[in-house]
């Protein structure tokens, strides 16, 4: 199989990095060679987040290049917007609705990018936009959002849902797991 690669984008905090490891232990379970690389900027901080996630028969580096994503997850619509570019003509983009200034908004050097969806749109990207938020409240925490989005995710693998929750189970705390498993159900159904 040709590797295929996904980037999981976001802010500081927001959980992109246990949705990597629960997206790569799947994967893994699947039977597929993984590699997942974590760069962090000043995530601490509300900065940019991003987690390259490949995979396939033989994966030499964790590394994807502009033009390369077969996939994006976003936690955050502007950060979808910064890392368009390396998505792949036909590739897709699961996302959250959510806005998160960032500090030149937050300073008011800059605005807020207005209708992000329809412009990602405009370039040809093939773009699913929900509020993952709300959807994460209905399960019992907002923190959820991540298996919200990996339950959206879902829809564009043939992997079977309870691969998925057995990766939820391995992944994910006990005590969080209800909420969690509920969380990813209600991003799938959307």
């Amino acid at each position: 199989m040709k590797t295929k690669n996904i980037m999981i984008v976001g802010v500081g905090g927001q959980g992109s990095l246990l949705a990597s490891k629960l997206l790569g232990h799947l994967l893994l379970s699947e039977g597929y060679d993984v590699k997942v690389s974590e760069v962090h900027g000043m995530s601490q901080r509300g900065g940019s987040v991003v987690t390259y996630v490949r995979y396939g028969d033989s994966v030499a580096s964790p590394v994807i290049d502009e033009g390369e994503a077969d996939c994006i997850v976003s936690f955050e619509l502007l950060e979808a917007a910064r890392w368009l570019p390396y998505l792949k003509e036909d590739g897709q983009i699961v996302t959250n609705t959510q806005q998160i200034d960032p500090m030149p908004v937050v300073t008011g050097a800059a605005a807020y990018p207005e209708d992000l969806v329809n412009k990602m749109l405009a370039t040809g990207a093939r773009v699913d936009a929900m509020d993952c938020v709300a959807l994460a409240a209905e399960a019992g925490n907002i923190k959820a959002v991540n298996l919200v989005l990996l339950g959206r995710l879902s829809h564009y693998f043939e992997f079977p849902e309870e691969a998925w929750m057995k990766s939820i189970e391995a992944c994910v705390p006990p005590k969080f797991l209800e909420v969690n498993k509920k969380a990813f159900t209600l991003g799938r159904n959307a």
